[in-house]
């Protein structure tokens, strides 16, 4: 049985790594605000329950869940995108929020992660929990949806 202080030294060391990969999935899937309240709530959750969490096969998949949980108790609506101020040009397509919107949020987690934050699908599977086939399709199917959302396509 390790002491506190080992158990303590192995969280920190797993709070090290997890935090940024919880952040980028928590903030993709529930918006900057609400996100990071969802990371707060997972990691001290995952410090809370730390004799059973970290003796998961993929912990922070799970915490990614318990994140997810806990946002979706707070009802507040999710934002893909920041706001931009109509006094500077966008950095992004002006019409992408709405067509983030439009794919499901499995997709939308998806499609944020891979293609903005240069996720491997592994990475992304490993976090969401689900297969790297469920991430390839979600891929595939969310970008072809936001292709058609924005009228760009394969031409």
């Amino acid at each position: 049985m390790p002491t506190v202080e080992e158990s303590s030294r192995a969280f920190v060391e797993f709070a090290r790594v997890a935090e940024p990969r919880l952040r980028y999935a928590l903030v993709a899937a529930c918006g900057a605000d609400l996100g990071m309240e969802a990371v707060n709530a997972a990691l001290t959750y995952g410090w809370e329950h730390w004799d059973r969490v970290g003796a998961m096969d993929h912990p922070i998949g799970y915490l990614f869940r318990v994140g997810r949980s806990k946002a979706r108790r707070r009802r507040m609506t999710p934002r893909a995108d920041p706001v931009i101020p109509e006094d500077r040009p966008p950095w992004v397509e002006p019409h992408l929020s709405a067509a983030l919107q439009a794919i499901t949020p499995r997709q939308r987690v998806v499609v944020i992660l891979v293609e903005a934050f240069q996720w491997t699908h592994r990475e992304t599977a490993e976090v969401l929990g689900i297969s790297v086939s469920s991430v390839q399709s979600h891929l595939e199917r969310g970008l072809a949806r936001l292709r058609a959302e924005l009228g760009v396509g394969d031409e």
